[in-house]
């Protein structure tokens, strides 16, 4: 071998696996399940497992886990920074960007036209009605959603199992999900299964990867500083708050509510329920709130403050998570993470249940859908969640 041919051998960069899918084939898909896809975090989650990695073999398992993993150990929306990371897998920061947005973009233009008729007809009183039926249609969707996620990820693997249980109970009984227990079941899973040289007599050894930072911006003649109090308060609710979907209302309430007055109870309970009435991730709720308080810019502003800090802490660890994310630390890393993410997920199941399910009609509301959902495999949710909504309106005016 020549000197040149050994400097190219030592300095090619590593070769990525042929996606069997076009650039715009997923990003197509993630429209469709940002437009369709009803549930929250949970149930987005699981369409992704379902669609990409078990009907069209389009993301292997070892990656889909690795973007679990990474969306669950970073602040941010869950089932954003999971699509952004499915994204960079084969396409890179093209893949990412362009899968991030169009994956948000359905659901904020959503919301955008409800906080346009919100604010045009004066208050959502039909949304009450919707919502009783929708949210406990969603309970059903996304415990189905989870029941899938935790035969896949966790199987029968004991060790797996005792950090699901564990997770899961925690997340039931403090309704919120710690941050450092994912990171410790990732350790106690590395420990266990490829324990450091350094457990054993011998020589130390160390590894570790981390990153940060965010920002926003508008445009025109507008209330800059409003926009710019705004962004910045919802650039630190994308970059500091844990956890999936909902985890990140009370954050919101204490700023939008409480410290700033931007809103009052019932538009923030009204802008919590758009959220839950359209597709898409649930953090989307972002946009109406910021609609409601400065307009159209308003909601860019928000939306794009929120989003940008979860962008930015899955693209940067990204090319740590590829390079090594097969040695057999990591993988054992990665494992115990994803169990902790999965039984936090159906501890969040529960703990929405509880506060959606609130008499007979919800219960069997619940009940119907994961019977549907069990008995017709291949039954879209939009036309469970419509079905609902209309029971919904036809079921909530007689009781209250």
């Amino acid at each position: 071998m020549t000197p040149a041919q050994e400097s190219t051998r030592h300095s090619a960069p590593p070769v990525i696996s042929q996606p069997v899918y076009t650039l715009w084939q997923l990003v197509w898909y993630f429209v469709r399940l940002g437009t369709l896809g009803f549930g929250g975090p949970v149930a987005l989650a699981g369409h992704m497992h379902r669609d990409l990695v078990d009907r069209r073999g389009w993301i292997t398992d070892g990656d889909y886990k690795e973007g679990l993993s990474l969306a669950q150990l970073a602040p941010g929306p869950l089932a954003a920074q999971l699509a952004i990371y499915l994204g960079y897998v084969h396409y890179r920061i093209p893949g990412a960007t362009l899968v991030g947005v169009f994956f948000v973009l359905p659901s904020f233009l959503m919301v955008v036209a409800l906080g346009w008729t919100y604010v045009h007809f004066g208050g959502l009183s039909w949304m009450q009605s919707v919502f009783y039926g929708v949210g406990t249609a969603v309970i059903g969707i996304i415990a189905i959603s989870g029941y899938k996620l935790t035969a896949k990820i966790v199987g029968k693997d004991r060790l797996l199992w005792a950090i699901y249980l564990v997770l899961a109970t925690v997340t039931v009984i403090t309704e919120s999900e710690i941050a450092w227990l994912f990171l410790a079941a990732g350790i106690i899973a590395w420990f266990w299964r490829a324990p450091p040289k350094w457990l054993k007599p011998g020589k130390l050894q160390a590894i570790v990867a981390v990153s940060l930072p965010a920002t926003g911006g508008a445009l025109s003649t507008m209330n800059w500083p409003l926009l710019s109090q705004m962004g910045l308060f919802f650039a630190k609710a994308g970059a500091f708050v844990f956890g999936s979907g909902l985890a990140i209302v009370p954050f919101l309430y204490g700023g939008v509510v409480t410290d700033f007055h931007w809103l009052n109870d019932k538009q923030f309970v009204d802008a919590v329920a758009v959220a839950m009435i359209t597709p898409g991730p649930v953090v989307i709720t972002v946009g109406f709130i910021g609609y409601l308080v400065a307009g159209l810019p308003g909601a860019g502003v928000a939306a794009l403050a929120t989003f940008l800090p979860c962008y930015l802490f899955t693209i940067i660890p990204a090319p740590y998570f590829k390079k090594y994310g097969k040695l057999p630390a990591i993988l054992a890393f990665v494992d115990g993470v994803t169990a902790a993410a999965v039984g936090a997920i159906v501890g969040a199941v529960i703990v929405i249940a509880r506060r959606s399910i609130v008499d007979l009609p919800t219960l069997l509301l619940a009940l119907a859908a994961v019977a549907l959902l069990l008995r017709f495999k291949k039954l879209p949710e939009p036309i469970i969640v419509a079905g609902a909504a209309l029971i919904g309106l036809a079921v909530y005016p007689l009781l209250h």
